[in-house]
């Protein structure tokens, strides 16, 4: 059997390694001429940046990748500083402990003590808003000014604008987490569960699609967009400007609008469905600061007049200098994205200065057209996606995003395909 698929992002490539570990051959096409897809590391002025994730969790899954591909001595872990929550004109930490909780000025003396209700108010709901359900279950003030800027904040979309079901409950049923966020996490604390570092590599989180399309290479073949694919007598072809490659099953891992184009054929009306998901654009300005800022990052609060949706301090969680990078736009502004690269280099030093105290210089900025899956209300449509016999999808639409959500979902794929599921 051989398997084809289509795109060399992460999920891609550890889908290809682990058909690859249990004797499946598979080949991979990626259309960019380096592998990683939304990961991509570069050097701008002698210093790392991110344009994608800027981090991740070594839990289980990365963490055999690491080992894999002897990546154990580029690992570098994150310094353990403080994350902030900007609210009515500053910054405000966010607490992750008892104490922290009890002293933090992000929520005033009733909005903590509505919090500790929490397990009384029942299990998330699909049929709510995560603005809804969270208001619900921990409190107006905690929803708005601690998990609804966090949550939402990563996607870019506002949470009154993301069902339950699609999004933050679905991430907690993963957990185990079938009740009270409160609980479990108590629970996690008094049975000593160890939540994983923070971590990337010494030349940044694009080492690890680097490495897998390094250890693969003579079957990832970069530079090398698939046009389309149609059926076979025996299974599928993969169209490209170099040739056809027939495979027995195809897997594509490529953003919605791209898998309905390629999919227009074989399943039409699945097509028509992934075309409807709605992706939030981003524009991602790395900055270069004149003084520290003691933070691993902060969110900017939803109802604040700022196009800043947040910042990671890249310099204090990986000692890369003063750099920090800044995300834009997303839903809250998505015109931004549209403006030019002056214009939005301009936003993002005035709104870091207005929001931290400090001035920042802007030494590089990249657009995202399909920066993070919106997880709104468009994702309905995921219910009419119907694949033939042969066909899979393996992308952040799907599951859940993030590298560690990517790296399951291709050990699960693999697992099925080898077992003939």
């Amino acid at each position: 059997m051989t398997v084809g698929i289509v795109g060399g992002g992460i999920g891609g490539l550890a889908l290809h390694h682990r058909l690859r570990e249990r004797g499946v051959d598979s080949v991979v096409f990626e259309a960019a001429p380096d592998p990683g897809g939304v990961i991509s590391s570069r050097v701008v002025d002698g210093a790392v940046v991110e344009d994608g994730p800027q981090r991740t969790r070594l839990s289980q899954p990365v963490a055999s990748l690491v080992d894999d591909l002897g990546l154990g001595d580029a690992v570098v872990e994150a310094a353990d500083a403080p994350l902030y929550v900007y609210r009515d004109g500053r910054l405000r930490r966010v607490p992750f402990s008892l104490r922290e909780g009890l002293s933090t000025d992000l929520l005033s003396l009733r909005g903590k003590l509505r919090l500790l209700l929490e397990p009384l108010t029942g299990p998330p709901r699909g049929d709510e808003s995560v603005e809804a359900g969270l208001r619900r279950m921990l409190g107006a003030e905690a929803a708005e000014y601690v998990v609804g800027p966090l949550y939402g904040g990563i996607y870019g979309t506002h949470p009154d604008e993301m069902p339950m079901r699609h999004s933050l409950g679905r991430a907690l049923e993963k957990r185990g987490v079938d009740r009270s966020l409160l609980v479990a996490a108590a629970r996690a604390k008094l049975g000593g569960t160890e939540t994983p570092p923070v971590v990337t590599f010494e030349d940044g989180l694009g080492a690890l699609p680097q490495a897998l399309a390094e250890r693969h290479g003579d079957r990832v073949r970069l530079g090398t967009p698939v046009e389309s694919v149609r059926e076979a007598d025996d299974g599928y072809v993969i169209a490209t400007q170099h040739g056809e490659t027939v495979v027995d099953r195809a897997v594509l891992t490529t953003p919605g609008d791209v898998t309905a184009e390629l999919l227009g054929e074989v399943a039409p009306g699945s097509a028509a469905a992934l075309d409807r998901l709605a992706y939030n654009p981003l524009a991602v300005v790395h900055l270069e600061s004149a003084a520290p800022v003691d933070a691993s990052g902060f969110q900017v609060q939803y109802a604040e007049p700022f196009r800043t949706l947040g910042v990671t301090c890249t310099g204090t969680l990986f000692d890369r200098g003063r750099r920090h990078t800044a995300y834009l736009g997303g839903g809250r502004n998505p015109e931004l994205v549209d403006e030019p690269a002056s214009t939005i280099r301009e936003v993002a030093e005035r709104e870091f200065a207005e929001l931290t105290g400090v001035a920042a210089t802007a030494v590089d900025a990249t657009r995202l057209r399909r920066g993070m899956p919106a997880y709104d209300g468009t994702w309905d449509a995921l219910e009419a996606v119907e694949l033939p016999d042969g066909i899979d999808i393996c992308a952040n639409y799907a599951a859940r995003a993030g590298i560690p959500g990517r790296l399951r979902s291709a050990e699960r794929l693999a697992g099925r395909i080898a077992e003939g599921g």
